[in-house]
């Protein structure tokens, strides 16, 4: 059995929740009114959710030292990268079911809180598994191990991420219980249709949306695991990095694909921290096994983001030059 150590107390995590809460009834007050997104509200926002986590971590640090602090920031760096593959889904899920750019940030919004629900449950299944007994750090590290594999196959083989409407188990069992309508409706998931209730694309975009976290709390929860074995700051590094989402996916639109390279830094960053949970696991049967600090992982995961981040940017000049 291990008693995982954590720096809060039942008012601590009253206040998060709290605070974390009323973030998202602001996002959702300001998307209230359908509206495109300009660059500059956009950056805007993303420079308020990106000072928001450096801030949190610093006060981390005040109150229980640079241990915790540390290991918050290396989170948040984690699930900030792992955040942009999703990006990358939500783009091309936003673009299949043909959602009106007005109607983008309320997408997003709903998946976010979706998401916030998700990785709540799957960091308390974490720490349920991870009391029982340090093979949970074996079996999370296989499980990375085995991601970060699929991922890398993925990207030598130069695959596109292809979203098919019809195909998608969700969408078809949405369409079984109750009609779509033609059109969006505005914001509105459900309307009243010839006498009777129907649901809008909107709302099929939204579980879809939703169901495709669930994939990504797979790979994320275990990651930050990782780093720190404390359930709060878990939650609060998956909590920071989705918040800021919805900004984010406006600021990197029209980037994403550039970042041709980032997969193999996702396969890189999750094989690492799939080691590392394999070594941590070793070092508590033998001691001459070295257990990975977060000051190193923090460095080897903000160089291979910056690496690929060059590369990807270098390669998409190349060929802009040749053609």
């Amino acid at each position: 059995m291990l008693d995982l150590p954590s720096i809060a107390s039942a008012q601590l995590w009253a206040i998060s929740i709290a605070v974390l809460l009323a973030l998202l009834a602001v996002d959702f007050v300001i998307t209230r009114r359908p509206h495109e997104v300009a660059m500059r509200e956009a950056v805007g926002w993303s420079l308020f959710y990106l000072a928001l986590p450096g801030a949190f971590g610093v006060l981390i640090w005040q109150l229980y030292g640079r241990g915790p602090a540390m290991e918050f920031y290396t989170g948040y760096v984690v699930e900030k990268s792992l955040s942009v593959d999703n990006l990358f889904v939500f783009m091309l899920l936003l673009a299949a079911f043909a959602v009106p750019p007005q109607l983008a940030q309320r997408v997003l919004l709903y998946g976010i809180a979706g998401a916030l629900v998700l990785r709540a449950i799957f960091i308390a299944a974490g720490a349920v598994v991870l009391q029982s007994g340090t093979w949970a750090f074996l079996l999370f590290g296989g499980i990375l191990l085995l991601t970060a594999a699929k991922v890398f196959r993925e990207a030598m083989r130069h695959e596109d991420y292809q979203v098919d409407i019809d195909s998608m188990r969700s969408v078809r069992l949405m369409r079984r219980l109750m009609p779509v309508t033609g059109n969006y409706q505005g914001g509105r998931l459900t309307v009243r249709e010839h006498g009777r209730r129907a649901l809008t694309p909107l709302a099929l975009v939204v579980v879809a949306v939703f169901m495709t976290d669930v994939v990504f709390a797979v790979d994320s929860v275990p990651a930050v695991y990782g780093v720190t074995e404390d359930p709060y700051l878990v939650f609060a590094t998956n909590a920071f990095a989705l918040l800021g989402l919805r900004a984010l996916y406006f600021v990197l639109h029209n980037v994403l694909d550039r970042l041709r390279h980032l997969n193999y830094g996702l396969a890189i960053i999750l094989a690492f921290i799939g080691v590392k949970l394999v070594l941590h696991w070793a070092h508590g049967l033998w001691d001459g096994v070295p257990d990975i600090p977060t000051d190193a992982s923090l460095i080897v995961i903000a160089v291979t983001l910056a690496t690929v981040t060059a590369t990807s940017l270098y390669a998409d000049r190349r060929d802009r030059v040749s053609t």
